[in-house]
C-alpha cells in the first residue's frame, strides 16, 4: 500500500469514527465498525466489560498514531501496543459552587470507585477551606415573636396592664450581613458576622387597651368598645457584631455554629394600630416616649440548616419615668 492510500485509509478511519459509524457486536467479545467504503475496524476483547471500557480511552488518538506507523510497517499493518493509560481519555473536574465555597470533583473513568470518593473528600475539604478565606456575603431574614420582661414594678403601670399575646407580637428584620473568616482550621473557623439590619418590633396587646402618647407619660387607655387588635410597632436600623464559630464534618459541610455579640440601633418609627370589630383600622404616629436608642445582645445558633436568633435589649423600652420598666426579648429563625 503506498503512502497516499494509507493516509487516505487513515482519514476515511478517522472521519467514520466521528460522524455515524455502524455498531455491531459479533461475537460478544468483539467491535466491528463497517464504513461506507467497506472500511472495517475490528475490536477484539476479552468479554463485554473490555468492550464498554472503550469510552475511556481516546480513540481519535489512537487512529492519529497508527496513520503516523502505516508508512513504515509492511502490509498496511500495525497495532499500539504502549500501556494503554497513553490513551485515557482527559480528566474532567466537576465544579459546584455552593453558598459556603466551592466543591470539585475529579471525574477519571479509569478509577475505581473507592479512588473517585477519596478524590472527592479531598477536593471538598481544599474548597473549603479556600472558602473559609472568603468574605462571605448574604441578605438575611429574621422572623420571631417578641415578648417584654418587667425589671421594676411601677405602680402606674400593672403587668396585667400591657400584657402582650405571644403569637401576635411577632419580630421582623432583614439583615444586610457580611461575614469575614478570621481563623480558620481543619474542622472549624472563627468568623466574624456584622450587618446593616431594619427590624419591626410589634407589640399586641392581649387586653383591650390602647397605648397613646398622654402629656407626660406613656398611657393606656381602655377604649369604649370591644377592638378586635391593638398594637404598638417600632422600626429601628441595627448594627449585630457577632463573632461566631463554626464547626464542619470530614466532607466539609457546616453542622453546628454558635455566635454571641451585641447590637446597637436607633428608632426611626413607631406608631399604633387598632382595628374595630366593623374592621375600621386606625393608625397614629407618635414617639410614645420610647428611647431611641437600642442596644442588647444577640446571640446566633445553627444545627445543619436550622438557624435560629436571640436578641436581648439592655435599655428599658420606654424612657425612664415616661412608661413601664420593661426590656424586649426577641427570638425566632433566620433563613
Amino acid at each position: 500500500m503506498n503512502g497516499v492510500l494509507r493516509r487516505a485509509f487513515v482519514a476515511v478511519l478517522f472521519m467514520g469514527a466521528l460522524v455515524t459509524p455502524a455498531v455491531a457486536y459479533s461475537p460478544a467479545d468483539s467491535l466491528v465498525i463497517r464504513f461506507a467504503n467497506r472500511t472495517r475496524l475490528v475490536i477484539y476483547a476479552p468479554d463485554k466489560a473490555g468492550i464498554q471500557a472503550l469510552s475511556n480511552y481516546d480513540l481519535n488518538k489512537i487512529v492519529r498514531e497508527m496513520g503516523m506507523k502505516l508508512d513504515s510497517v509492511p502490509n498496511g499493518q500495525t497495532a499500539i501496543s504502549q500501556d494503554g493509560d497513553r490513551y485515557l481519555r482527559d480528566t474532567v473536574l466537576v465544579i459546584t459552587k455552593k453558598k459556603d465555597g466551592v466543591t470539585i470533583v475529579v471525574d477519571r473513568k479509569n478509577e475505581s470507585k473507592d479512588d473517585s470518593i477519596k478524590n472527592h473528600r479531598d477536593y471538598t475539604k481544599t474548597s473549603s477551606k479556600r472558602s473559609f478565606n472568603s468574605w462571605a456575603r448574604s441578605v438575611d431574614f429574621q422572623i420571631g415573636l417578641n415578648t417584654l420582661l418587667t425589671q421594676t414594678n411601677v405602680a402606674a403601670y400593672p403587668t396585667g396592664l400591657y400584657e402582650l399575646k405571644p403569637i401576635g407580637s411577632r419580630y421582623f428584620a432583614v439583615a444586610f450581613a457580611q461575614r469575614p473568616t478570621i481563623i480558620s482550621g481543619k474542622r472549624t473557623r472563627l468568623s466574624l458576622y456584622y450587618a446593616a439590619e431594619a427590624s419591626w418590633n410589634n407589640y399586641m396587646f392581649e387586653n383591650n387597651v390602647v397605648a397613646t402618647k398622654g402629656a407626660t407619660q406613656m398611657e393606656f387607655i381602655t377604649p369604649s368598645e370591644e377592638l378586635k387588635k391593638s398594637k404598638l410597632t417600632t422600626f429601628a436600623l441595627q448594627v449585630p457584631v457577632v463573632p461566631r464559630v463554626s464547626f464542619y464534618n470530614a466532607s466539609g459541610r457546616k453542622v453546628f455554629h454558635l455566635g454571641v455579640g451585641g447590637f446597637v440601633g436607633y428608632r426611626l418609627d413607631s406608631y399604633t394600630k387598632i382595628k374595630r370589630q366593623n374592621n375600621e383600622k386606625d393608625h397614629e404616629h407618635a414617639s410614645f416616649y420610647l428611647n431611641d436608642l437600642r442596644y442588647g445582645l444577640v446571640s446566633h445558633i445553627g444545627v445543619l440548616k436550622t438557624n435560629l436568633f436571640v436578641k436581648y435589649d439592655l435599655n428599658s423600652v420606654f424612657q425612664t419615668g415616661k412608661g413601664p420598666d420593661v426590656r424586649t426579648l426577641s427570638f425566632g429563625v433566620s433563613f
